[in-house]
């Protein structure tokens, strides 16, 4: 290995290190100071494990023999520390063994650099092109990445994609639903794009969970409907409410296998929706008061944000108001529920932002793809993402929504609103 230091840095001259090269020896020196440092903890907390000669159990024992393994910066060499564990499970019999958390056992790749292959896929890359385009970017010796071990990957993501729709979901209580369909502008056989149905929950602790991620013809209503009675049959509960977009066919296979689940329109799709009936030279007023209603306190400043938009644009565009009157319940459905919740509730935000990094309406992969692996590409896209979701504000109140606490504009109602409710009631009727 070359000692990075003693060299300048620069790119003038040829021989000279570049910043490339820095990065991976940094990264590697990194690694192989956190596994040394991993390795004398776990020996430290054994010390006084002793065997009957007095002698200690669990003791350094070199290192390992050198593998190359690629991660964010490029592809290092690296020689793990080992550790000779004399211990022996009571239980079983068998030798214990120290594992690296940093390091698994036959590794050759970071977590990260796993993440980025379904990314590329459904970017437009067939699996013969990851090996050239992950070498340009990690380096000639980028390892492990071969067009074998690329269809070897993809088919332990479909095992594990086929694992994940026969799960069980009656361990969890689900108050929120988030559903949407994304095209995928894969090139299968005869049809050329792939309709993925994506559903993710909210469960009783506020963190969101992904629950479906199947493929659909045009969103229609019988491929919704079975989704939903596959959601059900598995154990998922009626949800509180659903947040979605527009798409007839969902809301019509909502309303047939879960009847009781209220709607809510997505704010963001609304937007567009209402904007493209506008000429661009209206549309940044429009947006400011579309902004309003999502925005507003409450559901009667919703509705008085509504109607300035009519008096400005009723008369010319009478379209654009018709989108908004059409939906507007479903629109505002959200104030029926907690306030801390509602950022989270008006839009379809935690399934757009996971494909955010593709542009998946508009890529085509080279040469006929298969249905399976761009589902189970998919399905690996969003479960990376899972990491990054952000739990529910307000997610204590979850638990009330479930029990079927009431609110009004994100206030709860107590036993003494409705008291004085039944009062006010009584005097009118007076």
């Amino acid at each position: 290995m070359v000692d990075v230091r003693r060299l300048p840095v620069g790119e003038d001259n040829e021989g000279r290190v570049t910043l490339d090269d820095l990065a991976r020896e940094g990264a590697r020196r990194m690694i192989a100071a956190a596994l040394e440092a991993e390795v004398d903890d776990y020996v430290a907390s054994l010390v006084d494990e002793l065997g009957d000669d007095g002698k200690r159990l669990v003791v350094r024992n070199g290192r390992a023999r050198e593998r190359r393994v690629t991660v964010g910066s490029g592809t290092v060499p690296i020689r793990a520390p080992r550790v000779n564990d004399k211990r022996v499970d009571e239980e079983t019999g068998e030798r214990k063994r120290f594992s690296s958390k940093i390091l698994p056992a036959y590794a050759r790749r970071s977590p990260k650099v796993t993440e980025v292959l379904p990314i590329l896929y459904l970017h437009g890359l067939s699996t013969g092109d990851f090996g050239p385009a992950l070498r340009d970017l990690l380096g000639e010796d980028a390892s492990g990445l071969s067009a074998s071990s690329i269809q070897r990957l993809t088919e332990a993501w479909q095992a594990e994609h086929a694992a994940f729709r026969t799960r069980e979901l009656r361990f969890h209580r689900y108050a929120y639903l988030f559903v949407d369909g994304v095209n995928v502008s894969v090139r299968l056989g005869e049809d050329p794009k792939l309709c993925l149905l994506v559903v993710i929950g909210v469960r009783e602790d506020g963190e969101k969970e992904l629950l479906a991620v199947e493929d659909g013809y045009r969103e229609s209503e019988d491929s919704w409907a079975a989704v939903f009675r596959d959601l059900r049959d598995r154990g998922l509960n009626e949800p509180r409410l659903v947040t979605g977009d527009g798409a007839l066919g969902a809301w019509a296979a909502l309303r047939n296998v879960f009847p009781g689940a209220r709607e809510q329109r997505c704010w963001v799709h609304k937007t567009a929706n209402v904007l493209d009936a506008l000429p661009k030279r209206l549309q940044p007023r429009a947006k400011s008061l579309l902004h309003e209603m999502a925005e507003a306190p409450s559901r009667a400043d919703a509705r008085k944000a509504l109607e300035r938009f009519r008096d400005e644009f009723d008369a010319k565009y009478p379209k654009a108001v018709a989108k908004l009157d059409k939906d507007w319940d479903a629109l505002t459905a959200f104030y029926d529920f907690p306030a801390e919740h509602w950022r989270h509730l008006r839009t379809t935000n935690p399934i757009e932002s996971s494909f955010a990094t593709v542009k998946l309406r508009t890529k085509v992969t080279k040469g006929a793809g298969s249905k399976k692996a761009a589902l189970a590409m998919a399905y690996k896209l969003l479960d990376a993402a899972q990491e990054r979701w952000r739990r529910f504000n307000g997610h204590e109140l979850v638990e009330d929504v479930l029990a079927g606490v009431k609110f009004k504009d994100g206030i709860k109602v107590t036993n003494d609103d409705n008291d004085d409710n039944e009062m006010t009631d009584e005097r009118v009727a007076a």
